[in-house]
């Protein structure tokens, strides 16, 4: 049976990934988004679940101790992460996931998933993800200076990523991330299974 693609999404603050997401989910709806953990308060509109599963720090860090995340990181004074139990799960059923995590969750995943695709969404330029994080008007100036601070950090770890998307607009966006999942679908590895059946019936 064919293995699940686990796509791993990440991007700085304010790049619009929760956006270009929703694009791509909207185009293939069979695709499992993973719901990671947090601790951080919930935005305006985010729902418990389906955005996020909303916990508290004492929660959380039960449940790091449990082993049950695929990677954990602190972000911003938060914590973020993903159900190891659960991603295993769907790949194993032949489901590919999309994984929403910033670069230290990503680097995780990569040393016990090292099967998994990479992706870093980018904006068209610094001043232009200094000019969204202001127009979403959720965060002090200061905070969005810690957010573009980061930003430029993470910014050296795109060499590890195997692909970069840029976000000029939402459609060209996603329309990349779905490219780059038919890509990985067509890997050898993925298909050998097919050409075993084959080789087979000769």
């Amino acid at each position: 049976m064919k293995r699940g693609t686990l796509l791993v999404v990440s991007g700085s603050s304010g790049v619009g990934k929760s956006t270009v997401i929703a694009q791509v989910l909207k185009e293939r709806p069979e695709l499992y988004f993973s719901v990671s953990f947090t601790t951080r308060a919930p935005r305006e509109g985010e729902v418990h679940g389906v955005n996020y599963y909303f916990v508290t720090r004492e929660d959380f860090e039960e449940r790091i101790a449990r082993g049950e995340f695929l990677e954990y990181a602190e972000y911003v004074g938060n914590y973020y992460g993903t159900s190891m139990e659960v991603i295993r799960e769907k790949l194993d059923k032949g489901v590919d996931v999309l994984l929403d995590i910033e670069v230290q969750g990503a680097a995780k995943v990569r040393e016990k998933l090292p099967e998994a695709v990479t992706l870093f969404l980018i904006p068209p330029s610094f001043e232009e993800l200094s000019r969204r994080l202001h127009a979403r008007g959720t965060d002090s100036e200061e905070k969005i200076a810690q957010r573009l601070e980061t930003a430029r950090r993470e910014a050296k770890e795109i060499v590890h990523y195997d692909y970069v998307v840029v976000n000029d607009t939402v459609d060209n966006a996603a329309r990349e991330v779905l490219a780059i999942l038919t890509a990985a679908g067509c890997r050898m590895e993925r298909r050998i299974h097919l050409i075993d059946k084959e080789s087979d019936s000769l």
